[in-house]
């Protein structure tokens, strides 16, 4: 007997943002490690190397640096190309287990873009040859694509570099993502790294259990926010077989939402607390419909490598840093709304703990700008 389903309640938008944080951990630092917070996430967005670090403290109760930098030395993340066609920081097992389900997507994504700029390229040989370049030692794209210009010259070593970071499994190299290091950005090939091969199992199941995960850190969520989270669209039949273990509600835009049944959906007048969030959180960038967590004015910012400011659970300000002479960190909070006194008083204790962290304890500073 199927599990019952709900009825269609509407959620409105404070309950979707308080289920979100939530899910997020966000809504409270959570006790769990590391590699279990990348984990329940589905991995953290990472093409600029250093913000997970904060995506990290803002959600878990201890999340030293030290902590990541353990893991990914220890190869058990791993920062690699993923969702949306996007780096992000995942665990060695997700790497191994996703990668094959986002492939074809992978692909067809790089064609769309740098299709017409490789003429005459054979996709297949430049794979292999592009592969035995990665795992002979790590290198970076520009640099592989350049000692294969010779055979396709028709194309560019960017070109030819960025499309191999699609056609071969590939993961960053360390000393790139150590904490506060700066390192090119060399690649070498998931098997050479962790010494496993990708995973073979029943691509089918692998999506189904993706779907449920991707619901218990993100959820209630529509069929599109999926998709606009995972980049797939191959996804209808998978959650048609999942329905039976799945409840539905409604949005107030009448959308139809998806969730597990056990799932925390807080009541939406829950306070919840100031967090910062690095450039391209998963948070607000893995929904088709960002609204419940930024406003519609405000949707251009979160493609466009802004940090930003919860306030009550909802974007309210973007935030920078600069290097002080003493080793301190400067943080610049831009409220995107005038913020109450309580407010302010909330986000300049939240952003000094922040200015401290990425000073590594360094008294930082920290500046509210005028809205």
């Amino acid at each position: 007997m199927g599990a019952r389903r709900g009825r269609g309640e509407v959620l409105d938008r404070r309950t979707l943002n308080r289920a979100t944080l939530e899910r997020q951990l966000l809504l409270r630092r959570d006790q769990r490690t590391v590699v279990e917070a990348v984990e329940h996430l589905v991995g953290l967005q990472a093409q600029e190397p250093q913000e997970p670090y904060v995506g990290l403290w803002s959600r878990l109760a201890s999340a030293e640096p030290d902590a990541l930098v353990g893991l990914l030395v220890d190869r058990r993340v791993v920062r690699t190309q993923l969702m949306r066609r996007t780096l992000h920081l995942v665990t060695a097992e997700d790497c191994l287990t996703l990668r094959p389900v986002h492939q074809s997507m992978l692909v067809a994504r790089m064609l769309g873009t740098l299709g017409r700029r490789l003429p005459g390229v054979d996709l297949e040989a430049l794979s292999a040859a592009g592969a035995a370049l990665f795992t002979e030692e790590p290198r970076t794209l520009p640099e592989v694509g350049r000692l294969l210009g010779d055979r396709w010259p028709g194309a560019t070593a960017r070109d030819l570099g960025d499309a191999l970071s699609t056609l071969v499994p590939l993961v960053q190299t360390t000393p790139r993502g150590l904490w506060r290091r700066q390192a090119p950005a060399r690649n070498t090939t998931v098997q050479a790294w962790l010494g496993r091969d990708l995973a073979d199992g029943d691509q089918d199941e692998v999506l189904a259990a993706m779907v449920l995960r991707y619901l218990r850190a993100h959820g209630p969520a529509a069929s599109a926010d999926l998709r606009a989270w995972s980049g797939l669209s191959g996804l209808p039949a998978v959650v048609a077989r999942l329905r039976p273990q799945l409840r539905t509600y409604r949005d107030d835009r009448g959308r139809e939402l998806l969730d597990l049944l056990d799932a925390p959906r807080p009541d939406g007048d829950r306070s919840a607390p100031v967090r910062f969030l690095p450039a391209f959180d998963n948070a607000v960038l893995g929904y088709d419909d960002r609204s419940r967590v930024i406003g519609d004015e405000h949707r251009g910012l979160s493609v466009a490598g802004a940090r930003f400011v919860l306030v009550d659970g909802f974007v309210a300000a973007t935030w920078t840093t600069s290097d002080r002479e003493d080793g301190g960190v400067e943080v610049t909070v831009r409220p995107l709304r005038d913020l109450t006194s309580s407010e302010r008083a909330d986000v300049e204790a939240e952003g000094a703990g922040l200015a401290a962290f990425l000073g590594d304890g360094t008294p930082g500073s920290l500046t509210v700008a005028t809205a």
